[in-house]
């Protein structure tokens, strides 16, 4: 039980001072949420395998579900969740969409990630 104590703090002073600085400069909490949602996205090995693709280039649905080994139905509903969090983008070039990265935030976010996991 000795770990489980390590997360117990054995003072009883609250110090007001740090208290009510954190909460002014913490995000509201709607942003907190929003944050926390977008990390959800992040949170599936299919969807990480999109955005990693489309670090390379832009792709349709049947080149990203060949490549992933995967149905276009299932790449198209990734594809979907990935575009409501505005992750990724679509263009239209006759009957074909191509999705690529919204923007330059997703590949930094990925990358992030990567050198933590990394280290």
């Amino acid at each position: 039980m000795k770990n489980k104590d390590a997360f117990k703090c054995n003072c009883t002073t609250i110090h007001q001072d740090i208290i009510d600085s954190v909460r002014s400069n913490m995000p509201s909490g709607e942003d907190l949420y929003a944050v926390a949602e977008l990390f959800k996205v992040f949170g599936d090995n299919t969807r990480i395998k999109i955005i990693c693709a489309l670090f390379q280039s832009e792709m349709c649905v049947c080149d990203i579900a060949k490549l992933l080994n995967m149905t276009q139905s299932a790449i198209s509903h990734q594809l979907r969740v990935l575009k409501k969090a505005r992750l990724v983008k679509n263009r239209r070039d006759g009957k074909v969409v191509y999705y690529s990265l919204d923007d330059e935030h997703v590949k930094y976010i990925f990358d992030q990630g990567l050198a933590h996991v990394n280290e």
